[in-house]
């Protein structure tokens, strides 16, 4: 990319929690992960390979969180997702039977029978069940920038005050990225765009050259940005950080205005699960038999207040093309209009969550491809890019300190630590602690006491990830979040007890080794080098 036209950077942040019961058989909490495969990274993939096939100009960014490589890596997962996508395409052909003599219904069920297909196909025969180097293939091919993020989504401005844990989060992050990909990424996803001052210290000791956050972080920062989000600032430390852009944000992500909400989408919310006699659905149900989403939804949005309309493809795709249409356009004239103010070409970052793109909004892996391609076409007046490439082409940086700040509710900590979850920070801060002083005590250690040390590293890892309070808070899978988190702070704190008695009970580690296998090369002395702390 040697030219030096205004920019849009596109950023997709795939993250999901680690979740893993090789002690059950079926558990509900995995489907979090086969939904995401089969709704949001495999239509991504074919998206990217069509605008490869088409030889479409595109680039984009894509932040892999290190808990989701290592559960798009494992067999187990793998197997149990092909088992989740056979049983949903099973029920299709049952659906179309009885769909039989209704046109506009048999045409919805086809199309999730097919998407389940297609989800099979990409899954099984292209990929041989293994995703994460369809990625890394397509970044050595240019179509994507990788990026990582904390190690397990630690809401970094909170940890913050323990000494070890964000230098945990970042240095373990990196290390499975590198592990994965095959090199350092450039780019940091801070979790939740979670910024305090510090935090750019540790991450430009790890090489990382640049970060994103909410907009205010950028707006507000000292001194205040001379291009407001449409260019980066630096701290001294020589990270550049780039502002979510608020009106591409608003475009896709609001309820009351964005695209999603549209009466001819289909509607996320309307599913068979809550619809159907738990009898018609039970391979779909989990064992106990309970009402939850099962991915087959007719309904399109439609509109409050009325009766739902069966989804009409047709209409959708129209309305997606019209999207594209106003979403390229309206950037278009924003970006000619900051031109003239500005000496540097203007860059719109564009941040996502991944699962908005399949899983939320079902036409949104479309959206992204008409977007691209209306870009591609070059009469857009600017071009996809990542802030790497910005960076490359405009290496002079304003200097700025950024605002505390998140992407949050309320654009700081408070849906981290609020009633209701407030009572796992103290926690965490303690478990670090005990961390930090076994680190020290046990490094150098072998065999049996490394392996129970890099298990304690493991479960304090597991049990900061900002789903679980997040999770607790919104009063969504509230008593399995708080499960978890009380789990992997008490089996730390049996390893801590044992690794200090010297009194390690093998088969009990070996059963939690199987359970909690993430990071496999975990370097628990992560926790005693520490680095500057953040002033959170």
């Amino acid at each position: 990319m040697a030219s030096n036209r205004p920019m849009l950077a596109l950023l997709l942040h795939a993250h999901l929690p680690f979740v893993r019961h090789p002690e059950h058989d079926d558990f509900l909490e995995e489907r979090w992960l086969f939904e995401a495969i089969a709704e949001v990274y495999v239509p991504l993939l074919r998206v990217i390979d069509g605008l490869r096939r088409d030889q479409v100009p595109h680039r984009l960014s894509l932040s892999l969180s290190p808990t989701l490589l290592d559960m798009l890596d494992d067999p187990l997962l793998q197997r149990r997702f092909v088992r989740h996508v056979d049983l949903r395409i099973e029920f299709a052909e049952r659906e179309l039977v009885r769909a039989a003599g209704d046109e506009r219904l048999r045409r919805v069920v086809e199309l999730h029978r097919d998407g389940f297909r297609r989800a099979r196909e990409c899954f099984v025969d292209e990929h041989d069940l293994r995703l994460v180097p369809a990625f890394r293939r397509l970044q050595e091919a240019g179509s994507l920038e990788l990026l990582t993020c904390g190690a397990t989504h630690g809401f970094l401005p909170l940890l913050a005050a323990s000494p070890g844990a964000v230098e945990a989060q970042v240095a373990t992050a990196i290390a499975e990225h590198r592990r994965f990909f095959g090199r350092d990424p450039a780019g940091f996803w801070l979790p939740e765009c979670g910024f305090t001052p510090g935090l750019d210290e540790v991450l430009a000791g790890h090489g990382v050259r640049w970060s994103v956050l909410e907009s205010h972080g950028l707006l507000d920062a000292v001194p205040a940005p001379l291009n407001a989000t449409f260019a980066p600032v630096a701290t001294q430390a020589g990270v550049a950080f780039y502002g979510r852009d608020a009106e591409t944000s608003r475009a896709v992500w609001s309820a009351v205005e964005g695209y999603p909400g549209d009466p001819a989408y289909r509607d996320f919310h309307v599913d068979l699960g809550f619809e159907r006699p738990v009898d018609e659905l039970r391979a779909l149900l989990p064992p106990t038999g309970t009402a939850v989403p099962v991915g087959f939804k007719y309904a399109r949005v439609t509109g409050t207040g009325v009766e739902k309309e069966i989804y009409d493809p047709d209409l959708a795709a129209e309305r997606v093309e019209r999207h594209a249409a106003h979403f390229v356009d309206g950037l278009a004239r924003r970006i000619a209009a900051a031109s003239h103010l500005m000496r540097r070409p203007p860059v719109v970052l564009a941040p996502y969550d991944a699962e908005l793109f399949g899983h939320w909004w079902f036409e949104g892996p479309a959206w992204l491809d008409r977007v691209v391609r209306r870009i591609g076409a070059a009469s857009a007046g600017f071009e996809l890019g990542t802030p790497s490439d910005d960076l490359a082409r405009n290496p002079v940086v304003q200097e700025a300190m950024p605002a505390p700040s998140s992407w949050g509710e309320h654009g700081d900590a408070s849906v981290w630590v609020a009633p209701g979850n407030d009572w796992i920070l103290r926690h965490l801060d303690g478990a670090c602690e005990r961390m930090r002083a076994l680190a020290g005590e046990f490094r150098g250690s072998t065999g049996l006491a490394r392996r129970a040390l890099s298990q304690a590293a493991r479960e304090l890892l597991l049990a900061q990830a900002s789903d679980w309070p997040f999770l607790i808070s919104r009063g969504t899978a509230a008593s399995y979040a708080e499960a978890r988190v009380r789990a992997h702070l008490g089996r730390f704190a049996r390893l801590h007890d044992d690794l200090r008695r010297g009194a390690i009970d093998e088969a009990w580690l070996a059963e939690v080794e199987r359970r909690d296998d993430v990071f496999p090369a975990i370097d628990p002395d992560v926790f005693s080098r520490g680095g500057p702390t953040p002033t959170g």
